[in-house]
């Protein structure tokens, strides 16, 4: 992991083609995760997303994942 990303854990709400709605386990805020490989995830799993730690102020937030990973549990 680049020491200058960032990590979210969330669940998957919804997958579209270019990008997956997470609601962050830690604070329980919907993300908007940015990434060409949205349709490799599934409503309901938990997920990893490594980030730079930007985050757009719109609503929802977005991100832009540099890697997302399938996680035991949120």
């Amino acid at each position: 992991m680049d020491r200058d990303s960032v990590i979210l854990v969330g669940r998957v709400l919804r997958v579209h083609r270019d990008h997956l709605l997470v609601r962050d386990c830690r604070t329980g805020q919907e993300v908007r995760v940015n990434t060409p490989r949205a349709r490799h995830f599934r409503r309901g799993e938990s997920v990893v997303v490594q980030y730079s730690g930007a985050m757009t102020m719109s609503i929802p937030p977005q991100i832009s994942a540099q890697s997302i990973m399938r996680n035991v549990r949120c």
